[in-house]
């Protein structure tokens, strides 16, 4: 087998066994054996168990990244350079959330490995999350221009919640499916990317029009809390 035949098949291998059982409870001997090669391979190819996650999560971020950034150029061009709020969260979550949900994805090894990457904590995902966030940067400065005088802190807020919610309904379709005794339809892909980003839109307009500058909350005297406040 050809050294890129050989690495191919490696995380083929690890991606599937990932998908199917877990970070924690795959070794490199499982996907030594299931891609048949030996483990002087997988530390020639990668050094580490660590390295293989990290290279296969970094190969499929990069997929769900290029989607986002094309559906927020392509939106930021149809509003003539600056694109309504709701567009750009859209771009956010929505190549996320139709990557990992629906019966035409969430069978797909792709999928399952990104589901488990999102359920399962482990450093080397982590690590890649925590760093690599220059394709965000970009979804605020697009955030900034739709919604001029907003504080930074909101939209950086705003971001984030946008993020969790999508996250979370993959993390937790199970549940919820339970819960709502099956009214909730997480097949209807296109209708959840629209309830997280009308949710999230309100969040940060306070149901007013994204231009308007939300209101100031006034000082709280001395530290104490005011029936206003509650």
């Amino acid at each position: 087998m050809s050294s890129d035949r050989t690495r191919s098949a490696i995380l083929a291998a690890a991606e599937r066994l990932y998908a199917d059982r877990g970070f924690g409870d795959v070794t490199l001997r499982d996907i030594v054996a299931e891609a048949n090669v030996n483990l002087a391979a997988v530390n020639y190819h990668f050094g580490s168990k660590d390295e293989l996650i990290a290279e296969l999560f970094v190969t499929r971020s990069l997929a769900t990244n290029r989607e986002r950034l094309n559906e927020l150029k392509a939106a930021e061009e149809t509003g003539g350079g600056r694109a309504p709020i709701d567009a750009i969260l859209h771009a956010l979550v929505g190549p996320t959330l139709r990557g990992c949900l629906g019966p035409d994805r969430e069978g797909s090894t792709a999928a399952r490995f990104m589901i488990r990457a999102s359920i399962e904590s482990v450093p080397p995902i982590r690590r890649i999350k925590n760093r690599e966030v220059d394709h965000l940067r970009k979804f605020i400065a697009a955030m900034r221009r739709a919604m001029p005088g907003r504080d930074d802190a909101d939209l950086y807020w705003g971001l984030h919640f946008a993020l969790a919610m999508a996250h979370h309904t993959i993390r937790e379709k199970e549940r919820l499916t339970k819960l709502s005794e099956g009214q909730c339809d997480l097949n209807d892909v296109d209708a959840i990317v629209d309830r997280v980003v009308s949710v999230s839109v309100t969040a940060l307009t306070g149901g007013e029009t994204p231009a308007k500058k939300a209101p100031v909350r006034p000082a709280v005297p001395h530290g104490r809390l005011t029936r206003q406040d509650l």
